[in-house]
């Protein structure tokens, strides 16, 4: 349980990083569903599958590294 609390911020990271480059396109992300969000005049992106995704690939690296 620790590797997959401990992986979920790598998979938040990602999903933001990812998400905003993409987003900032245009772009919808395909299978990703990127989706855009105003916060007090401020755009951010997010991808809850692209979020899933990053953090099963982050507890199965620290998973692994055990």
């Amino acid at each position: 349980m620790i590797p997959l609390t401990k992986a979920l911020l790598p998979g938040m990271m990602l999903s933001w990083l990812v998400s905003t480059f993409v987003g900032t396109r245009g772009s919808p992300g395909g299978l990703l569903n990127i989706q855009h969000f105003t916060v007090a005049s401020t755009q951010i992106y997010g991808s809850w599958t692209l979020l899933i995704i990053g953090t099963a690939l982050g507890w199965a690296i620290l998973k692994m590294m055990e």
